[in-house]
């Protein structure tokens, strides 16, 4: 009967330090992630995965590696990329929609 209870003691300490250790990786994990220092305001600028949203926005192109290297410069500069495969520019405000090429088009997809 002890060592019952004993073995049910040292499995609920395990399973504490367990979590324990897990919640402290998790604050660990968050206070390392970059953030990109935004414009005037001082307010940082949440990091986004501009290879996934750049993916999803050329994946129906016609010259999808084109469209990658156009949408991932204009991501990084402007830290958006609008929802859907095409259109809804607006969504990212003047800096995705003014961008343009050296011919003086639109550059971002």
């Amino acid at each position: 009967m002890a060592l019952c209870w004993r073995q049910l003691l040292f499995t609920v300490l395990l399973l504490f330090c367990v979590l324990v250790d897990e919640a402290h990786f998790r604050e660990a994990v968050v206070q390392d992630e970059p953030a990109v220092s935004g414009g005037g305001d001082g307010e940082p600028v949440p990091v986004i995965d501009c290879a996934g949203l750049c993916g999803v926005r050329c994946s129906r192109h016609s010259r999808p590696n084109r469209c990658m290297r156009a949408c991932g410069t204009c991501c990084f500069r402007c830290k958006c990329v609008p929802p859907g495969t095409s259109g809804n520019r607006d969504i990212c405000g003047a800096c995705y929609t003014d961008m343009t090429t050296h011919g003086n088009r639109t550059k971002c997809p």
